[in-house]
Formats: structure tokens, sequence, C-alpha cells
């Protein structure tokens, strides 16, 4: 089964309750990072996650976990994310980890760059666990930029001609600090960044709610382009 179709089939677009404005919304903005790309095969070794009120990042309000995979590290990986197999000999398997992590995201809005992988990850593991998908509302950083590079605006990160940037290369574009990349808090922070960057601009151009941001920042927008690449471009 090719990389779009999976993640299509195994994404929870669930709904969510009242239309409320961006300022009223809480986030939960996060990252995983894995073993390899291929969800036949391949798990998640660590989960980075932090919210947001409205436009607020909550640095003292984080989570941040290894996992023990059941599949094997590729040492090809290792050198991109930098975890090593003894590093998660010891850590809780991701059965242990869905729980306490469904508890972080409860009701809140998922926020990500190319989401629907670690979406998709995550609710493939959460099935397997027999838990219930994650349905809450979920918007891609990702579709975010394409929507306001369509929109023409003046900023010289929408000169970018990539069909999907990474994370790395908008975070350059807008100026945004990279401490330590590949890591998944790290991400999830750069990534709140970003979405704080991208929330003005959005409001300027109109959208202003819940149900605006699931329109224009739809997830699924970019598995065309998932499927075009190498998968997770931030990976």
């Amino acid at each position: 089964m090719g990389l779009r179709a999976w993640t299509r089939g195994k994404l929870g677009w669930g709904g969510s309750g009242a239309d409320l404005p961006i300022q009223e919304l809480r986030f939960t903005v996060l990252d995983t990072e894995w073993t390899g790309l291929d969800p036949r095969r391949d798990d998640i070794i660590s989960i980075g996650a932090l919210h947001m009120q409205g436009s607020r990042i909550e640095l003292g309000n984080t989570f941040q976990e290894l996992v023990k995979p059941r599949a094997i590290l590729d040492g090809r990986t290792v050198v991109i994310h930098g975890i090593t197999p003894s590093e998660l000999e010891t850590r809780p398997t991701i059965d242990e980890v869905l729980a306490s992590f469904t508890d972080f995201v409860a009701g809140t809005v998922l926020v990500g760059h190319c989401l629907s992988l670690d979406l998709g990850f995550l609710n493939r593991d959460a099935r397997r666990s027999r838990r219930v998908p994650f349905r809450n509302a979920a918007v891609d950083t990702l579709s975010l930029f394409g929507w306001l590079r369509r929109r023409s605006l003046e900023h010289r990160a929408f000169t970018l001609e990539l069909p999907a940037p990474s994370l790395f290369d908008l975070a350059a574009a807008f100026e945004i600090p990279v401490e330590e990349s590949h890591s998944a808090i790290g991400d999830a922070y750069v990534t709140a960044q970003l979405f704080q960057r991208f929330l003005p601009l959005l409001q300027q151009a109109g959208v202003g709610s819940l149900s605006g941001l699931r329109r224009v920042g739809d997830p699924r927008r970019q598995l065309a382009n998932l499927a075009a690449s190498d998968g997770h471009t931030h990976f």
C-alpha cells in the first residue's frame, strides 16, 4: 500500500464542537520521531508536544517521552535523530505512552508540520492498543503555508518554490532559531513558533476561528505532496 493511501486510511479526522475564535482555542503542537518511514514495519521512538493558548506558547506545559519500539532502529535514522538503541531499552512501550499522551491532548486542536504522518503512526498504534484513535481537530502548518503562499503575501518566505518545504526551510525563512533539529520536543517548539507567525497573517486574511483554520490547514491537503516526495519533509 502506498504512503498516501495508508495515511488517508489511518487518520482520524474528527469533528469538534463550538466554532471558537482562535484566541480561545487550546492547541497541542506535536512532533514524533520514528525508526523509519515505512508504516508497515517502523515505529514511533519519541513524542514531543507542548500547549498553546491562542497564540501564546506555554513553555511550562510540555510532553516528551522516548518510546521503546518493536522495530529495529535503522542506523541511517540514528544519524538523523541521534537516538540510540541503548537509550530506548528501558523506556515505556507505545501502549503505555499513549495513555498519558491521550490525556495531554484532550480537548485541544492538534498542530504539526506534515501532521498527517504523525497522526497516521499515532492512530495505527492506538488501534493496535485497542484505544480510540485521535479525533481531535487537526491543523497542518505546511497546509497553512501553502494557503498563505497562494495569496502572494509580501514576505520573502512565500517566495520559496519548494512544493513541500521542510520545517527547517520555513524556520530559516521566518528567522526562527533551531537549536536542536530532529528532537521531537525541539521540533514541536519550532513548529509552535512557525504557527505563531502564521496566526496574525491568517487573521488578516479573514481566518479567525476554528472552522477557518480547519478549512485552510487541513492535513489531508499535503498527502499528494508527501506521496510525491520522500515522505516526512522534516524527518
